[in-house]
């Protein structure tokens, strides 16, 4: 079963605890902290796997975490570091933020591997929090959350060229006749429910890749049909091949069949309406009506467009539309299709604003992720925690905040998840 859509949830691995150690050894009688680094947990990477064509793995496994990082100990021993995790994906992916829609990666490369989410930091021991002062620290930092991130995937197929057109216009015969491809063709709509694609040589060697897209229809752009996963794979192509039905046998009209077509194209990207596009005129073996193709021909002079005569049954035409397309491939620079601001890397970094304080009734609520980071420090059962705890509490500006918002001797403080009432 052929996927080109997912939504799946990654979240990298927790930081180790520091540890809270000292010392102890015959003949010492107040060995100093030896509390060793909490490791850090496991990143979260994408990496492309050639041997892999659709997002199938996705619709049953939907939830990936990295390895946790494991705590310190004594004797300044470190844990040990989670493993970071690799998620394999076809080439083609896209990964967006499926709460922003921002364009995380675009991996369309070959062997192309990409860091999305960083594992939390492990903690620092207490041997790091020893000074002249407070030779013996009852506490430790525990390590960072990891972070969770919901994310969409999207396959876009890689192709040099789209082939477009209503259903059941001679798209898959065709890419049958001009690659080895071995498409599911029969004589009714939608008979093409997945991309398929195809490799052409032509006479001269020139190679490039051809993706027959399943049929477009009106009110596709708004997912009708299934249009919207239909256009998705067109964005990349540097060369649209619209393919007409100019045989009259349905009673279609191919100027109409080509207006409402690229009117779709341009409800869904202006961008991608405006893609260096040639008319295809297929079926005129069977043609009952010249004037169809008379009219066709108007329309692509007016466009401004190419416009040739085939015959995919037959294969008319069929080589001197391939040697064209070569030509104009060769014209074409090889873009960035995909939109990317800024490759995304989610990270846990250290922002010293990262807190709030809001005032109900007479408590104050103190959050964010400067005060989380800092009571994972402390110890509330110990002085010398404490002291560190007011000291880091001036440094941070969380104590002015308070003093601005009137907080006074008494008043209750919730810092994160610990009350306590407020002394001057």
């Amino acid at each position: 079963m052929f996927t080109d859509y997912a939504k799946i949830i990654i979240k990298s691995g927790d930081g180790g605890n520091g540890s809270k150690s000292f010392r102890r050894e015959k003949y010492v009688a107040a060995g100093g902290p030896d509390g060793g680094d909490g490791g850090n947990g496991g990143s979260i990477y994408f990496k492309v796997n050639p041997d892999m064509n659709t997002l199938l793995d996705f619709r049953y496994n939907k939830k990936f975490k990295a390895q946790n990082g494991e705590n310190g100990s004594g004797n300044n021993c470190y844990g040990k570091s989670g493993e970071d995790l690799y998620i394999s994906v076809p080439l083609g992916t896209i990964i967006k933020d499926a709460n922003t829609g921002k364009v995380v990666v675009d991996l369309s490369k070959e062997g192309q591997t990409e860091m999305v989410l960083k594992g939390g930091r492990g903690g620092k021991g207490n041997s790091h929090f020893a000074t002249s002062t407070r030779q013996a620290p009852h506490f430790s930092q525990d390590g960072e959350k990891g972070l969770e991130k919901e994310l969409i995937l999207e396959l876009k197929l890689l192709a040099d060229v789209g082939l477009i057109g209503f259903p059941n216009v001679g798209k898959s015969t065709f890419l049958s006749i001009v690659t080895s491809a071995k498409p599911k063709i029969a004589d009714y709509h939608f008979t093409t429910i997945i991309p398929n694609l195809g490799v052409v040589e032509s006479e001269y060697g020139d190679r490039f890749v051809i993706a027959d897209i399943p049929g477009i229809i009106e009110g596709a752009s708004e997912g009708v049909g299934l249009g919207i996963q239909f256009l998705r794979h067109i964005e990349r192509t540097r060369l649209l091949l619209h393919i007409i039905d100019v045989s009259g046998l349905e009673g279609r009209d191919p100027a109409q069949d080509f207006y409402t077509i690229n009117t779709e194209l341009k409800k869904y990207s202006e961008k991608l309406s405006k893609r260096k596009q040639i008319i295809v005129a297929n079926k005129t073996d069977v043609m009952v009506d010249e004037d169809a193709y008379t009219k066709l021909e108007q329309v692509a002079k007016k466009e401004n467009m190419e416009i040739f005569k085939i015959s995919a049954a037959t294969k008319e035409g069929i080589n001197e539309l391939m040697n064209r397309v070569a030509e104009v491939l060769k014209e074409l620079p090889k873009e960035e299709l995909v939109p990317i601001e800024e490759k995304i890397v989610y990270t846990l970094e250290e922002d010293k604003n990262d807190f709030t304080v809001r005032k109900e009734g007479d408590t104050y609520i103190v959050e964010g992720k400067a005060a989380e980071r800092l009571l994972g420090r402390i110890n509330v059962e110990d002085n010398e925690s404490m002291y560190y705890f007011q000291k880091s509490m001036r440094e941070l500006g969380i104590e002015e905040e308070l003093k601005k918002q009137g907080i006074k001797e008494g008043d209750t403080v919730i810092f994160v998840d610990w009350e306590f009432e407020w002394i001057d």
